[in-house]
């Protein structure tokens, strides 16, 4: 497992580096075939002093993206509590993938009011086909409620998504 240690607005010293490698290393015990597994670590300025130190992991296996954040005042209190909280997320998705074999069935950005709304972040992520019952599982896992995922029933891209009543949408995009 590739471990990628980074620091925003907080220096990573190597004691700081090698305690946090030390940690995340030992996930592979609980999710073994982890491909990559990134931190990164830093300090934000907030007035809630208790919520300075932000340690956010992000693990990546074979089409599979777990992710979890933390913040207290402590850098290592944060990194400690996002690794509980991967370790509870690696046992729901192992528990859903055995429910699944036995089965076989298939943060708010504030504005002013005169401000225009605007694209504040772009991300690119791999997209593996996945059907939509996998792209299900892998929202959940996220947390999210929605999901860009590359349908493989129909060979398109898809989005799924969760609606108020607890069910799920699955949006088709046709071009006119």
């Amino acid at each position: 497992m590739e471990v990628i240690i980074t620091g925003k607005n907080l220096e990573v010293t190597d004691w700081l580096y090698e305690r946090v490698e030390e940690k995340v290393s030992r996930l592979d015990r609980y999710l073994p075939g982890i491909e990559e597994a990134r931190v990164e670590l830093s300090t934000e300025n907030t007035r809630n002093a208790k919520r300075r130190q932000r340690a956010q992991i992000t693990l990546r296996r074979k089409g599979i993206i777990l992710r979890t954040e933390e913040r207290s005042a402590d850098i290592f209190t944060s990194v400690d509590a996002a690794l509980d909280k991967m370790q509870r997320q690696i046992d729901r998705y192992k528990g859903k993938r055995w429910e699944r074999k036995g089965v076989r069935e298939p943060e708010p950005v504030e504005m002013a009011e005169e401000e225009e709304p605007r694209i504040v972040r772009t991300k690119r992520f791999p997209m593996l086909p996945m059907t939509a019952e996998e792209a299900i599982e892998q929202m959940e896992l996220l947390g999210h409620d929605f999901f860009v995922f590359f349908n493989a029933e129909n060979e398109e891209i898809n989005v799924l998504y969760r609606r108020k009543d607890g069910n799920y949408g699955l949006l088709q995009p046709e071009l006119a």
